[in-house]
């Protein structure tokens, strides 16, 4: 990507994350959006994001690869990561090289290099006190990120978490855990859809989301509808 068209693809995501003090929007597909743009600006191979929900445990909301999603999943079922630290202490936190990672980490650490992941730097979605989730960015190959590249990922980081967190919706607390529970259902019912069409395309899962997400823009509609239309056969891929 050339550099004029790697800032006009960071305004244009900014902008986006921006609607969401003045539009409605599915927190999904917003997640997306964002995990999406930072693999295509950043110097990383991968991203994800993992959100808290009614009882502040974390679940994968985004992810751009199955690669990353399983990751993610390694520190969830591991409760423990740089991810999961990240949530817990509020700051974001850089794993260079994941095969020197802290002993309590073992479980994550082999899964990870198992995966071909082996850079993990994780960015806390976080509003003053509140932090809601994180945004995890990961590489194929040991390395540290660019200064430059970390202010980018915790800028985007910010901006999501604002609008997530609107200032009608910190009023309103019972609103807010309203709405991240129906992203985490939705996401349930993308992982669904997302079989559904390996099956009968006889695909993999990573490019069955493709086909998902294709329909989706194509035709205007959040992705969660159309996943949830693919799972009770209303749609048929």
């Amino acid at each position: 990507m050339t550099v004029a068209g790697r800032e006009t693809r960071i305004v244009e995501t900014f902008a986006t994350l921006a609607d969401t003090l003045v539009d409605a929007y599915d927190v999904v597909e917003l997640l997306q959006t964002l995990v999406e743009t930072c693999t295509e600006v950043l110097d990383i191979d991968a991203a994800g994001i993992l959100l808290a929900n009614d009882d502040q445990e974390l679940e994968v909301i985004a992810s751009t690869s199955e690669a990353s999603r399983l990751v993610e999943v390694l520190q969830l079922d591991a409760e423990a990561g740089p991810c999961m630290t990240a949530f817990a202490s509020g700051r974001a936190v850089a794993c260079p090289d994941i095969a020197d990672s802290p002993a309590e980490w073992a479980e994550f650490r082999a899964g990870a290099l198992a995966l071909g992941i082996h850079s993990v730097h994780a960015v806390p979605l976080r509003l003053r006190s509140t932090v809601i989730g994180t945004l995890n960015l990961f590489g194929a190959v040991a390395g540290a990120l660019d200064e430059s590249d970390l202010r980018i990922a915790r800028a985007l980081a910010d901006v999501a978490t604002i609008g997530i967190l609107h200032e009608r919706t910190l009023r309103e607390h019972e609103v807010v855990r309203q709405q991240l529970q129906r992203a985490i259902g939705s996401r349930e019912v993308i992982e669904q859809a997302k079989g559904v069409v390996s099956h009968l395309r006889g695909v993999s899962i990573e490019d069955a989301f493709a086909v998902i997400r294709s329909h989706a823009t194509d035709h205007h509609e959040p992705l969660s509808e159309v996943a949830r239309a693919i799972v009770e056969r209303r749609i048929v891929p």
